[in-house]
């Protein structure tokens, strides 16, 4: 379709597109109402190979309330169980669709094949990253601050696809300081930190990784966690949950710093990575992130589609 733009990775977005993107999810999750149906007439397809309560129904609802009409695809819908090629699948997608929201948990350069002939492809999860998930955190944390200037924020767990996303996106905004504290041999990879890194250092910010618990900084805005057993993968360590017990956000660490929001992007395995007392607690605001899924998933729609 003419016009239509790509969310595969937010290395591909400039300064500029994120923060269109994070300020028109603001705008909508104050007004849900706060637009014209840009997508009547357009077809979006959701294909989620994967599992997914919170952004299968966030793009879903909200292509439909866009104005949009909605197919969806299930991991046993298309005929590349039989053994078609991606190539032909996208080819005869694009060739019907106006948009296709994908989840997978294989590499970004299936989502980049389908780009070629389908447009506009929103990656709503990859083996690499999460784009999708970190725009509506951004949501969440601009709405509550009032922007995302200066933020402080704390991600406690595994350096999986939602924290490269994350590093992405926050390293762009100025002075924003984003510190990761990742089991070892589970953190991000040299390549995502450096780059990420550069970034904030270009914003005023920083972005730093250490592999314990220790020397935690004195004042964070935001303590952020997600599940310790990502979507989609499994751990070939039989002892792992014993090296990410001290990595578990509680009242303990919560306590260190009352004025902070507590946030993760569900779902939550309460005791694991997260206490009942936190998830549940004054401090968390991890269903209104989940909520503004839908605003940032509307605002990624318009974004991609509705020029």
């Amino acid at each position: 379709m003419v016009g239509s733009r790509d969310v595969i990775s937010l290395r591909d977005l400039a300064d500029a597109d994120i923060e269109s993107i994070v300020r028109r999810g603001v705008d909508l999750a104050a007004d849900p109402e706060a637009h014209d149906a840009p997508l009547r007439g357009r077809i979006v397809g959701v294909y989620f190979s994967k599992t997914s309560t919170r952004t299968r129904t966030s793009f879903t609802v909200g292509a439909l309330r866009l104005g949009a009409q909605v197919i969806t695809y299930g991991p046993g819908d298309l005929q590349l169980n039989t053994g078609e090629t991606l190539e032909d699948t996208a080819r005869v997608l694009g060739g019907m669709l106006d948009g296709l929201v994908v989840r997978t948990a294989g590499p970004q350069r299936e989502m980049r094949t389908l780009a070629e002939h389908c447009p506009a492809v929103v990656n709503a999860m990859s083996a690499e990253e999460h784009p999708t998930q970190a725009l509506a955190d951004l949501t969440t944390m601009s709405a509550r601050f009032g922007g995302l200037k200066g933020l402080r924020v704390l991600y406690v767990g595994e350096g999986n696809n939602t924290a490269v996303a994350l590093a992405y996106a926050l390293s762009r905004f100025p002075r924003v300081e984003l510190e990761f504290r990742t089991p070892r041999g589970y953190g991000l990879t040299p390549d995502v930190l450096a780059e990420a890194s550069a970034l904030a250092a270009r914003s005023g910010g920083g972005v730093r990784e250490s592999h314990d618990m220790l020397s935690l900084p004195a004042q964070v805005d935001v303590v952020y966690t997600t599940r310790w057993q990502t979507t989609g993968t499994s751990k070939p360590d039989p002892r792992w949950r014993e090296v990410f017990a001290p990595f578990q956000v509680d009242v303990s660490l919560m306590s260190r710093y009352p004025d902070a929001c507590f946030m993760h992007d569900l779902p939550a395995h309460r005791g694991e990575e997260v206490t009942a007392e936190v998830l549940d607690g004054p401090s968390s605001i991890a269903f209104e992130q989940a909520r503004n899924k839908l605003h940032s998933a509307m605002a990624v729609l318009e974004w991609c589609l509705a020029r």
